[in-house]
């Protein structure tokens, strides 16, 4: 897909004058089809990664693993207004680099969903913990959805917005789930159309490293 890409690049930079407009197009559009194909590839192989990985667990300090995607987001698009609120102090046991993915993930649904407000606001928060399990939220004001569809929320390919209104593979969120059930833990959502969403995952003090396979044949 990459040297379909790089090839179809070459000809608009090398032979633009010899294409008419028609031809220029249609390698524009080859080198948007490439680009999807390849980015799906790539999510999809994360997704396997993510299952098969063995887990390294320490002390992991979610704030400032929030913070830092934060600032690569507000770097991409300088011209976005946006606030943002993380709660200090957030530490969880977990694999530090299946936990990154898993918020990251959140954090960019959170900032592409929030892309056609004035002034976006995402929040990271942490709720009171219920005995040995503590539970955190990314909550933002962006376009929601409806929760008649939340059960497809968390499966690969499921969209619930045309990739014409926001773009993606729809991978972003299995990958959050799997890597929220490999640490014993799990993810749901709550939202209303136009009106934000939130969305919740749940991890143990002491995390216990769940067997997929079951979740894998079940296609979930």
């Amino acid at each position: 897909m990459r040297t379909i890409d790089g090839f179809s690049q070459i000809l608009i930079d090398e032979y633009a004058e010899v294409l008419d407009e028609s031809g220029k197009s249609y390698l524009e559009r080859v080198r948007a089809g490439s680009q999807r194909m390849a980015k799906l590839i790539d999510d999809l192989l994360e997704l396997a990664r993510v299952t098969r990985r063995d887990l390294q667990i320490r002390s992991c300090d979610l704030s400032a693993m929030a913070h830092d995607i934060f600032s690569e987001l507000g770097a991409s698009a300088p011209e976005r207004s946006f606030k943002v609120k993380v709660a200090p102090g957030m530490k969880v046991k977990a694999d530090e680099g299946l936990l990154s993915i898993a918020l990251d993930n959140l954090l960019r649904n959170a900032w592409k969903f929030t892309g056609l407000e004035n002034e976006a606001l995402i929040e990271v928060g942490c709720n009171d913990s219920e005995g040995d399990v503590r539970t955190f939220y990314v909550r933002d004001n962006g376009v929601g959805f409806d929760m008649a569809y939340v059960d497809k929320l968390f499966g690969a390919f499921q969209r619930l917005h045309s990739e014409t209104e926001f773009q993606g593979t729809g991978i972003g969120l299995a990958l959050v789930q799997r890597v929220i059930r490999r640490h014993g833990g799990q993810v749901w959502a709550e939202a209303e159309p136009q009106c934000g969403a939130t969305f919740y995952f749940s991890m143990p003090a002491e995390v216990v490293v769940t067997d997929l396979t079951a979740h894998l044949k079940a296609g979930t």
